[in-house]
């Protein structure tokens, strides 16, 4: 659900950063061309002491600065939406990083986390539509980072803590993920798989799964 306000972010820094070079470069060249070397003119040697010469640095600098700003201002924005803001959650799962795999425990039919009919599985993470998830992160051993391209979602695991975090996909679907923090030799083989599905389809897994209390 936020992933449009991280690609908006992006697109910010993009266009900013991009209109600030096109316009340098387009003044260099300008300037290369308008005074390059000319048979009986001689060079000015410029020690930008000038006024008139020193405007040309103080004023593009304000410019960056007051755009430096702005991003600034929306990056903590959807920052502070993303990271500290927590809506109230429909359910809530753990997350388990390992050398080399992904542990997902996922509420049963009671939609309870921490009872005995929930369910885990490994580098598979089933996920119901339109409904806000908190995770509960953890590592065993080393850093992890629980990485969701198409969340816009990066969280790194750090042993010894539990970080809390949340989601709210919208649109179904399955989508790949991985570590993305190096973790040891096995880090590349820490593929995971995200499925979006209906509540309808979510139930129906969840009938098919053995519970925790049964493993």
């Amino acid at each position: 659900s936020f992933a449009g306000d991280v690609d908006f972010l992006i697109l910010l820094v993009a266009v900013l950063g991009g209109f600030w070079l096109i316009l340098a470069e387009a003044v260099l060249i300008y300037f290369i061309v308008k005074y390059r070397a000319r048979d009986g003119v001689k060079s000015q040697y410029v020690t930008g002491e000038k006024k008139e010469e020193k405007k040309w640095i103080h004023i593009p600098h304000y410019l960056v600065l007051a755009c430096d700003v702005l991003i600034i201002v929306f990056a903590v924005k959807v920052w502070y939406h993303i990271k500290q803001e927590l809506p109230e959650p429909d359910e809530t799962i753990r997350v388990v990083g390992q050398q080399w795999s992904w542990r997902f425990v996922h509420p049963g039919l009671d939609r309870q986390l921490g009872t005995p009919d929930d369910v885990e599985t490994i580098d598979e993470l089933h996920v119901k539509v339109d409904k806000t998830y908190h995770f509960k992160l953890e590592s065993i051993d080393v850093l992890h980072s629980f990485s969701v391209p198409v969340f816009r979602l990066k969280q790194d695991a750090i042993p010894g803590r539990v970080i809390t975090g949340w989601f709210k996909p919208v649109k179904s679907g399955t989508y790949d993920f991985q570590c993305t923090e190096m973790c040891g030799i096995g880090h590349g083989l820490m593929r995971s798989k995200i499925i979006v599905e209906s509540e309808a389809d979510h139930e129906a897994w969840l009938k098919t799964q053995k519970t925790v209390a049964m493993n």
